[in-house]
């Protein structure tokens, strides 16, 4: 328990230094990590208690730097969102809204490759735009106990400076982590386990806090906005393997490559269904299905049954090539391939 410790302080001390720099994001650089210590449903409560201290240090260190404008806007949004969220937490997996967050992160991409000049061009939104984002940030946020970095471009195009940034997010989710915190434990997501965790990641996130105090005077704007871009695409990759993972370990779910005889060949099996996209230099991209005998027709049923012979075992795969279908049936003796044929 103790190795667990060290190594989520030192995660933890990364993320919140990493998110310190580009302006958040710590959170969702986490996710990954708790979710193999703890159920899916606990990691948001974990999460909030790091990430409301860190809040409160970072107000400490920065409080005159703090947009009033935006936080006016933002918090009164949010709050009622947050509530929601929690409570849809006890109904829905999580995992599927992270793979469209992953994907919405890797789409700062192009932001990487702009300009100094484009990149820190402001675009400020509307009052009713703040609103919008406050309440979609406060709704994901008590859904998923992070969303830092996927509210991060807005922070980045808003025109703050870095000092800014980091103060203004943090008066904006200090109260909402707070609320969330208290709905966690009266919807019973907090046990002493969580909390343990959660005082091991809210240490070192002060301590991350104190630290960057000193570094981020140093860094320009505008790698202060490519590191926060960089950060969302990086969490935005591995939030999606880890939760493709975790899907097709919920479905009984693999997928592995083969290298064939002039190409290559991908398997995936999902459930009790299985699939095969193939790929040969002299038939192009072929997908195969496996099917039930009974889809094929009476007669290619009969075709297959004469060719039986001594097997105990037929399988029947659809294969779908670019205009063109045909099928292929495996013999199998005691779980040995014993011939395969390929009919119309």
């Amino acid at each position: 328990m103790t190795t667990t410790f060290i190594i989520i302080f030192l995660c933890s001390f990364l993320a919140f230094s990493i998110s310190a720099i580009c302006g958040g994001g710590a959170g969702l650089m986490l996710i990954p990590i708790l979710g193999q210590l703890l159920p899916v449903s606990q990691v948001p409560a974990a999460l909030s208690i790091g990430t409301f201290t860190s809040s409160a240090s970072r107000l400490i260190v920065f409080r005159k730097n703090i947009r009033w404008h935006i936080v006016k806007y933002f918090v009164p949004a949010a709050l009622p969102a947050v509530w929601l969220g929690a409570w849809l937490l006890k109904f829905v997996d999580p995992v599927y809204l992270e793979i469209a967050i992953g994907i919405f992160l890797i789409s700062n991409l192009m932001f990487l490759f702009q300009k100094p000049k484009e990149i820190n061009k402001p675009e400020k939104p509307s009052n009713f735009i703040l609103t919008l984002i406050g309440f979609s940030a406060g709704f994901l946020s008590g859904l998923t106990g992070a969303v830092g970095l996927l509210f991060n471009r807005f922070y980045l195009r808003y025109g703050l400076s870095k000092e800014e940034i980091i103060a203004t997010r943090a008066a904006n989710e200090i109260i909402l982590h707070l609320v969330k915190l208290v709905l966690y434990t009266l919807f019973g997501l907090v046990s002493m386990h969580v909390v343990s965790i959660g005082i091991v990641i809210a240490v070192s996130a002060v301590l991350s806090t104190w630290a960057m105090k000193w570094v981020l005077p140093k860094l320009s704007e505008t790698s202060f906005k490519k590191i926060g871009y960089l950060a969302m695409v990086i969490s935005g990759f591995v939030m999606l393997s880890q939760s493709a993972t975790g899907i097709l370990a919920a479905n009984n779910g693999t997928i592995y490559t083969d290298q064939k005889d002039k190409g290559l060949e991908t398997k995936l099996k999902w459930q009790n269904a299985n699939y095969a996209l193939e790929f040969t230099y002299d038939e192009g991209f072929e997908f195969e299905q496996v099917i039930p005998l009974s889809e094929l027709t009476p007669e290619q049923q009969l075709y297959v049954e004469s060719r039986k012979q001594h097997a105990d075992k037929i399988v029947i795969e659809a294969v779908n090539g670019i205009g063109s279908k045909s099928y292929e049936a495996y013999y199998f003796e005691n779980n040995k391939l014993l011939n395969k044929i390929d009919f119309d």
